[in-house]
């Protein structure tokens, strides 16, 4: 299970919600191009459950902003993409996230690293151990500095499992 990120403008967010069928068009285009040039497409890879529990404490819910950033937005239509629908953001809730993120730094999320807790939360792809900390903190990076850029060009986003 990997975590997919998509940039998308507002406009576009407007047409996906008037017809969620063209969702697979958009996250799986035919020419393997579309939007998913890698300032507008982001992979975290396996890091999203670990990423996601850090930040909220929970595997699987939370409180927004910040349990938008992984397992948040709502769904967008009942298109499986993957494992389940995709979801999404609106502008002003990426905006939301890109602020609360900016204010938690990659050493204070790995602060809250318990391997127990991982263990008894049975976070994806589980056996999570210290030696991680690089993994789950250059994805991290990389998200904080995807929503930021997505925040600053008043981007929409797309979430997905695949």
């Amino acid at each position: 299970m990997i975590g997919n990120y998509l940039r998308i403008t507002e406009v576009q967010l407007s047409r996906l919600l008037e017809d969620p069928s063209t969702i697979v068009d958009v996250l799986y285009p035919d020419d393997g191009q579309g939007d998913h040039a890698p300032t507008r497409h982001l992979d975290i890879e396996k890091s999203w459950h670990a990423i996601q529990f850090l930040l909220t404490g929970d595997p699987w819910s939370g409180e927004p902003p910040l349990q938008n950033a992984v397992m948040g937005g709502r769904e967008l239509g009942e298109e499986d993409v993957g494992y389940g629908p995709a979801r999404y953001l609106s502008a002003a809730e990426v905006a939301a996230v890109a602020a609360a993120l900016a204010g938690i730094s990659g050493e204070e999320l790995w602060s809250r690293f318990d391997e127990g807790g991982f263990a008894r939360a049975e976070i994806y792809p589980q056996r999570w151990s210290y030696d991680g900390k690089e993994y789950v903190l250059a994805h991290y990076e990389a998200l904080r500095e995807f929503f930021k850029d997505a925040a600053a060009a008043q981007d929409a986003m797309l979430l997905y499992l695949n």
